[in-house]
């Protein structure tokens, strides 16, 4: 059989002559084809390094706003305000190992899956990053707001105390002016200091008792018995529903005396106190403030 098998006819031999020509068993990759291969193995290798900058750029990005979160102090309306990047790290640093060892087979699913969960974070990171620049422009709105608030009350007290100061200026002067044509009609001068004593009476005299140590005559005692006189009849339990004055001074709101004495809701004296230094600091004189309330009907 082999004689058979490694036998070539005569005739055939005769008849090839020396034109056969014999193929060598042997095969080689055309170059194109190596070239595609390589170009493909290059590719996915490519982007699988830009998949591990991508990532870390996404976990650099979730520590950010994380941490500009925390630093604003701020609600953002959320209730989760960290992005979790662990699975996304771990992947990363999978696929930055596999670069170099992993079977080109493998390499681009690793890839995708990388791509993937940055794809996740970075979505999560610009949800907050939104959330976060909402609740920081809403908060400069709201200081921008209470600012020109305070500016509004600062302007209309400022408007206010300088009205004040020209009417209590204008009473003072025509106070000063008429002399005692400005006063109450003469009263009699009481005896004792009255401290301790809260009848009207009692009061009066605890009153007069503090005239000199203000550098107050004798004339300006029928003043203040006038001008508190009309506000409550010299009761320190006075009080005024409509406005909620309180006490012999009729003090706006009554919690002012308490600069005067804890006591100043049952006190007829601390109450006097605190009125008399009003009246000086406001008016400098008792017929100072009784010529304004005359004249305007408060003091």
């Amino acid at each position: 059989m082999v004689g058979l098998v490694g036998a070539v006819p005569v005739s055939y031999a005769e008849a090839s002559g020396s034109s056969v020509t014999f193929v060598p068993a042997s095969y080689t990759i055309p170059a194109t084809t190596t070239a595609t291969t390589a170009t493909g193995e290059d590719g996915a290798t490519s982007t699988a390094a830009e998949a591990v900058t991508a990532a870390a750029a996404a976990v650099t990005a979730a520590q950010a706003v994380t941490s500009d979160i925390a630093a604003s102090g701020l609600d953002i309306g959320v209730a989760e305000t960290t992005v979790d990047t662990a699975d996304l790290q771990q992947a990363a640093d999978r696929l930055e190992i596999g670069i170099d060892h992993l079977p080109d087979a493998l390499l681009p699913d690793v890839t995708d899956n990388v791509t993937d969960l940055v794809t996740a974070t970075n979505q999560q990171v610009a949800s907050l990053r939104g959330s976060l620049d909402a609740a920081i422009a809403a908060e400069a709105q709201r200081q921008a707001e209470e600012k020109a608030r305070q500016e509004a009350e600062a302007r209309a007290k400022a408007e206010a105390e300088a009205k004040a100061a020209e009417a209590a200026e204008s009473s003072s002067s025509s106070g000063s002016s008429s002399g005692r044509s400005a006063s109450a009609p003469s009263v009699p001068i009481p005896s004792g200091n009255g401290n301790g004593d809260n009848s009207p009476s009692g009061a009066q005299a605890f009153a007069y008792s503090q005239f000199a140590g203000r550098g107050w005559g004798d004339d300006q005692f029928g003043c203040l018995v006038a001008l508190w006189n009309k506000e409550s009849g010299w009761n320190y339990q006075a009080y005024n529903r409509s406005s909620g004055a309180y006490g012999i001074p009729q003090a706006l709101p009554g919690s002012k005396m308490g600069s005067a004495g804890a006591d100043w809701q049952t006190n007829a004296a601390t109450q006097v106190l605190w009125g008399l230094g009003y009246i000086q600091g406001r008016y400098g004189t008792p017929c100072g403030a009784w010529g304004h309330s005359q004249s305007t009907g408060w003091y």
